[in-house]
């Protein structure tokens, strides 16, 4: 079979294997008919790469295009669906108590998971616990009794570590490990008043793109039970999307947070680099990991991100740059003009549009795109010549960075211990019977890209790369507020398509990953339906900004009114959500119950 290390690094002067798009137009054809209207090994290296990319930076190509012929998209507003704040709006008045809230979400959770299996480990006890105790603190009249998130349920990725239920990062290795611990972004969700539901399914140590790759369980998507919810991060937007739990934590290593939102009709969100601790997460590759959050609404992830960012000083690469209210950022529409992205420039990604993406993805992105010029900003077609050069670049860094990671999952520091007669045998039957195939295979893969003979061509060839990426977006986003793309090529697929092909597999990564190589925030909202499963499969559309971006505020010194945004993610993607009419993002098996 063979590697991913053969995937050649076009020479600058090449067009990109992405044909250039059209002018934009919505196709209602490619929607559910219900949705028109209503609401393995790696192989042999190759001898020798391509001649290195130069290290002169390649400019964006900017084109103006055209939307007119997309449909107009009515205006009328929406109102902000979110969770959180009903909870807590609830639990003040008086109206719900904290375990009937509970309770709703734990029935919800035991009638949809022998289907769904998004959860490791539910500590539904310890949930029900913690309600009644929070409704007494209520009771009896504490102060501060109910905090940003109390009575909020939250489920959270097995990467990330839990003190008082098992870690497994989806691994037999690690089959019964509790840590002594909270990750610092659980700790902080706890002190905001979360409940913890339960620990999420993923691609063991995050390798994956399906969530077929745990360990432990196949999870299955909410809007059709024969496909895949995406992955690593498959299991926590799986159970948002059902509404198992109110939100979730994940982590985005090369598009682990955004895919599965997208395949599973939920909002998506990768920080910045550094925006959120890394401490306590099993790390799969440090320089492009990001803890990241799943809502169904922008208002809750933004919650989420409020509370888990922040500097820590257990983690070096986290940022110490002040934390916004980054829901207080989020205004309802009657608060702002006709037109509320006036101003706003967006580029779309020119690559991403093309050859290999579904051509339904196309028209849902291609209607997102109308629709938000039809909020007053202007949208314009970007070329990033680096953009293809990439996905190769990502995963030569990440196995490599995963070589060396995992390497402490050896049966001694770390990992279940296989008896054996010497040393070198605990090592090698305690790896080779605790990890798998696919994480096995990056180990392979990242180890011979920094072998001595092979560095060179390999990894400082990426890391080369890496750069002109990183300088590619910059100077897209000097003269763009936000650029948009398709989160994937496709609508989630079915369970077992790709499993016997990686490279197929990597290659649905392509949307998302210079993303992590740049170390920008991107943030995915659903923005329509291909044909697929019992009423449609969802598509979500990524928002890209320049880093801490997420939140932005522009003071407008007439009128003491925080006229806006350019660059804000959060506040775009909350309007876009708000305006966009006649879908609804709840799957067959929540609306037919």
């Amino acid at each position: 079979m063979p590697s991913i290390l053969t995937f050649p690094f076009p020479a600058p002067h090449q067009s990109s294997v992405i044909p250039k798009t059209r002018a934009y137009q919505r196709r209602p054809e490619n929607l559910p008919a219900g949705r028109r209207h209503a609401a393995a090994s790696p192989g042999p290296p190759p001898p020798h790469l391509p001649p290195s990319p130069p290290h002169s930076r390649s400019a964006p190509v900017h084109r103006r295009v055209s939307l007119q012929s997309a449909p107009a998209t009515t205006l009328a507003p929406g109102p902000a669906t979110s969770s959180i704040l009903s909870i807590r709006e609830s639990l003040l008045s008086g109206e719900r108590t904290a375990a009937d809230i509970t309770s709703e979400y734990l029935s919800r959770l035991r009638r949809t998971e022998p289907s769904l299996r998004s959860f490791i480990h539910v500590a539904d006890a310890a949930a029900e616990r913690e309600a009644v105790e929070l409704d007494r603190r209520i009771a009896s009249g504490e102060k501060d009794a109910v905090g940003p998130l109390s009575g909020v349920l939250v489920g959270v990725k097995d990467n990330l570590c839990t003190a008082n239920m098992p870690s497994t990062g989806g691994s037999r290795i690690l089959d019964g490990y509790r840590p002594a611990y909270d990750a610092t972004a659980v700790r902080r969700l706890r002190e905001a008043g979360a409940i913890v539901v339960g620990k999420t399914n993923l691609d063991e140590f995050g390798m994956g793109s399906t969530t077929e790759g745990s360990a432990f369980q196949v999870t299955t998507n909410p809007w059709d039970d024969s496909c895949v919810p995406g992955g690593s991060s498959g299991g926590s937007a799986s159970a948002v999307s059902a509404r198992q739990c109110v939100v979730s934590l994940g982590s985005d290593t090369g598009g682990s947070v955004r895919q599965p939102a997208s395949f599973c009709g939920v909002v998506g969100l990768k920080p910045t680099y550094g925006r959120v601790s890394r401490f306590g997460l099993m790390a799969y590759a440090s320089s492009l990991d990001v803890v990241g959050c799943f809502g169904s609404s922008v208002f809750d992830t933004a919650t989420i991100l409020s509370v888990v960012a922040g500097h820590d000083k257990r983690d070096s690469t986290s940022s110490s740059q002040v934390v916004p209210d980054y829901a207080s950022e989020l205004v309802s529409l009657d608060l702002l003009e006709s037109k509320p992205l006036t101003g706003v420039r967006i580029g779309i990604i020119q690559e991403t549009l093309g050859e290999g993406v579904a051509n339904g993805v196309i028209s849902s992105i291609k209607g997102a795109a109308s629709h938000l010029e039809q909020l007053g900003s202007v949208v314009e077609e970007v070329s990033l010549p680096s953009f293809s050069l990439g996905l190769p670049a990502y995963y030569i860094l990440a196995s490599s960075e995963a070589s060396s990671n995992l390497s402490r999952y050896d049966g001694i520091r770390y990992g279940r211990q296989v008896s054996a007669d010497d040393l070198n045998d605990l090592y090698g039957e305690s790896r080779a019977n605790g990890l798998g195939h696919e994480v096995k295979m990056r180990i392979l893969m990242g180890t011979y890209a920094l072998s001595a003979g092979y560095y060179d061509a390999y990894y400082k060839r990426a890391q080369q790369v890496r750069t002109l990426v990183n300088e590619s977006f910059k100077d897209a986003l000097e003269r763009y507020d936000i650029l948009i793309s398709p989160a994937a090529p496709s609508a989630a697929y079915k369970i077992g398509e790709k499993i016997n092909d990686p490279l197929a597999m990597y290659a649905g990564d392509i949307m998302t990953v210079n993303v992590n190589l740049a170390g920008l925030p991107a943030l995915v909202v659903p923005c329509g339906f291909v044909e697929g499963g019992p009423a449609g499969l969802p598509v979500g559309l990524q928002m890209i900004g320049s880093q801490f971006s997420e939140a932005q505020r522009v003071e407008n010194p007439l009128n003491n009114f925080c006229h806006f945004i350019q660059g804000n993610l959060l506040r775009v993607g909350h309007i876009f959500e708000q305006t966009l009419q006649n879908l609804s993002f709840v799957p067959p098996l929540l609306a037919e119950s």
